[in-house]
């Protein structure tokens, strides 16, 4: 992984500050992740000063770039510097997606304001057509980032306000829900990748947020193994030592007890091997994060969040 700075020509070398300008990291930035990471091993001049090699310079600018895009360095410090430019190279490929599916998004009409008005009009075909072609314009992934996310904050935030109905609301997450399982089961099974198993616990009953997280790691190359809502803690954890999966996504979208729901998870990690992870998402989560911390559960409140979290676990085994 390091590179061994005395095995260059003294030509080669180059100091802290020109390390600092070429990287866009600082200086003392520089000294720490040196300390306490070993990210390179500098070599010494004759006054003790760091000396760096063009392979040093080339991997600590790759570690800055991971790391702005929102990576812990403790998390990627590790990673040969060829794992790192693979990864540099799958966020730009990530990123030039989002921008393409925010230029189809935005040279259409307003697609959330338009699905939560079929829905209002309960227009269910109408509903299921534009869903489902925006699916397959945009790709799953672009999907479930520019529309399935956004339109489910939306129709939370306009149910919550009095102006969509359940009768509505419940039309645009079975549709969505339908679209979102329909497309990640599209995915033929890899026999080299990771497998992800998602589900609600028991008494969390909307299914849609699971949905979301298990399209969302479909579309980065996972195996998905969605266990649709409200399954009980032992039965998560049989069937996650069952299929050998390597992480765990529990949606919590309402808590409606808070002390079961923590109960729950509780149960899951004890069951759990140390060698399978688990997650929990959605805005229930999030109210719970300073519990589930405490008993080793990561939260991830966001699709973003939990889209960083699956690229470096894929990177990192």
């Amino acid at each position: 992984m390091n590179s061994h700075s005395d095995t260059q020509p003294a030509a080669h070398r180059h100091p802290i500050a020109v390390v600092a300008e070429r990287t866009r990291l600082s200086q003392d930035l520089l000294r720490v992740w040196e300390r306490r990471y070993g990210v390179v091993i500098p070599a010494r001049g004759p006054g003790g000063q760091r000396l760096y090699t063009d392979a040093d310079i080339k991997r600590l600018g790759l570690l800055g770039v991971v790391t702005r895009s929102g990576r812990s360095i403790s998390h990627v410090a590790k990673l040969s510097t060829d794992a790192l430019a693979a990864l540099v190279h799958e966020d730009d490929a990530a990123r030039a997606r989002r921008e393409s599916s925010s230029i189809i998004v935005s040279a259409q009409p307003d697609v959330v304001a338009r699905a939560l008005a079929l829905a209002q009009s309960l227009d269910s075909a109408s509903l299921n057509h534009d869903l489902r072609r925006l699916a397959t314009t945009l790709g799953l992934s672009a999907f479930v980032e520019s529309v399935a996310a956004p339109l489910m904050r939306r129709v939370g935030d306009e149910w919550h306000a009095g102006r969509l109905t359940l009768a509505q609301e419940h039309l645009v997450t079975s549709m969505l829900h339908d679209v979102l399982t329909e497309s990640m089961r599209s995915f033929s099974k890899q026999s080299d990748a990771r497998t992800l198993l998602v589900t609600t616990t028991a008494g969390e009953r909307h299914a849609i947020g699971a949905a979301l997280v298990g399209a969302a790691a479909a579309a980065e190359g996972w195996n998905v193994l969605y266990l649709g809502a409200d399954l009980p803690a032992a039965e998560i954890a049989l069937a996650a030592t069952s299929a050998e999966v390597n992480l765990v996504a529990i949606s919590i979208v309402y808590v409606e007890n808070r002390d079961a729901t923590i109960g729950e998870l509780r149960t899951l990690r004890s069951a759990l091997p140390s060698t399978i992870g688990l997650i929990a998402g959605g805005a229930g989560a999030k109210a719970l994060i300073t519990e589930l911390s405490a008993i080793g559960v990561q939260v991830e409140s966001s699709i973003s969040g939990l889209l960083v979290e699956l690229r470096r676990s894929s990177t990192a085994r």
